[in-house]
């Protein structure tokens, strides 16, 4: 699929699972090893969804997380309107390091829109003394980046159909409401400039004519 109509790029600390999550998605499969597959600089996929009847394309790339891909990743993430700002339930120290993946991408990518997603939650369901990450904990992060939080997992595909339809869904929306502010910037231009009553003055014309 060549054509992709919205860039989405996935940041996070590295073995947090952004890769499973995107074979999840783009592919509905999950493999076991792939968390202890380091990703090299970035993987890219994409998929097209549907809302409402309007068809979008979403190319997803999937970053490095580890230290030394770090300046590399920043080239990946330019023109990105949306990002998934992983960490992993199981692990807190992957949500510690959110704030510096976030302030990373706004540093470049000042209005691409923040999801913040919480991985492995199968791990954190079967044994919760895994859980290093209440969902309560990440909730005033979510609220920092004014973002939703989605907590996930790769293995069952909970919430994630829902986190990728979302982020459609506001991409969408996003290119509708100004799609719309622009038209009404042109009728009110045309409104000031005389265009509309040079109209009205011709049918008037043609009236009376």
């Amino acid at each position: 699929m060549s054509r992709v109509d919205a860039k989405v790029v996935l940041l996070g600390k590295s073995y947090v699972g952004k890769t499973c999550l995107v074979n999840k998605y783009v592919h509905h499969r999950f493999d076991a090893n792939l968390p202890y597959q380091n990703t090299i600089g970035a993987a890219f996929g994409s998929k097209k969804e549907t809302v409402d009847g309007k068809p979008i394309v979403l190319g997803i790339w999937d970053t490095a997380g580890h230290e030394r891909y770090e300046s590399m990743t920043r080239m990946y993430y330019r023109g990105a309107v949306a990002c998934i700002l992983c960490y992993d339930i199981t692990d807190k120290g992957s949500f510690d390091k959110a704030r510096f993946w976030a302030g990373e991408l706004k540093s470049t990518q000042e209005d691409c829109r923040i999801y913040l997603c919480g991985t492995k939650k199968d791990i954190a369901d079967d044994n919760p003394n895994k859980r290093e990450v209440d969902k309560k904990v990440a909730e005033p992060l979510a609220t920092d980046f004014q973002c939703q939080l989605y907590e996930t997992s790769s293995l069952t595909g909970e919430n994630v159909d829902e986190l990728f339809k979302q982020i459609a869904r506001d991409i969408i929306e996003k290119r509708e409401s100004a799609a719309r502010e622009i038209r009404e910037q042109e009728e009110t231009i045309n409104l000031y400039t005389g265009r509309d009553s040079d109209r009205q003055g011709c049918a008037l014309f043609k009236c009376w004519s």
